[in-house]
C-alpha cells in the first residue's frame, strides 16, 4: 500500500510518500504526477515514511528527474537508510538530488 499526500503551491510541489512504492502501487503515482508535473519547476518528494521502492518506483523518479532537468528542480528528503542504500547500489544517488 502507497499513501500519496501532495501540495501544490506557485509553480512547486511536495509529494509525501509513505508505505511501499512497487510494481503494484507505481501506476498511482505516476498518473498524480502526470496530472501536475507540466506546471511545476521545484518538486520535492519526502520520503521518511516511505519503507520500499522497487525497479518501478524507480523508473517513476529517472523520468521525473528527467522531465525536472528541463523545467526545474528536484530532490528527495528524509531518505530513510534503506532507501538510501537502494540509490548508491543502482547508482541513482549520482543521478538524484538527496537531502
Amino acid at each position: 500500500m502507497l499513501n500519496i499526500k501532495k501540495t501544490l503551491s506557485e509553480g512547486s510541489a511536495e509529494v509525501v510518500l509513505e508505505g511501499r512504492l512497487d510494481t503494484t502501487t507505481a501506476p498511482a503515482l505516476e498518473s498524480e504526477l502526470k496530472a501536475f508535473l507540466p506546471s511545476v519547476t521545484d518538486l520535492v518528494f519526502d520520503f521518511e515514511k516511505l519503507e520500499y521502492i522497487s525497479s518501478a518506483g524507480l523508473r517513476i523518479l529517472l523520468s521525473s528527474q528527467k522531465t525536472m532537468n528541463r523545467q526545474g528542480s528536484m530532490k528527495l528528503i528524509h531518505v530513510a537508510p534503506e532507501i538510501n542504500e537502494i540509490f548508491e547500489v543502482t547508482g541513482f544517488s549520482d543521478i538524484l538530488t538527496i537531502e
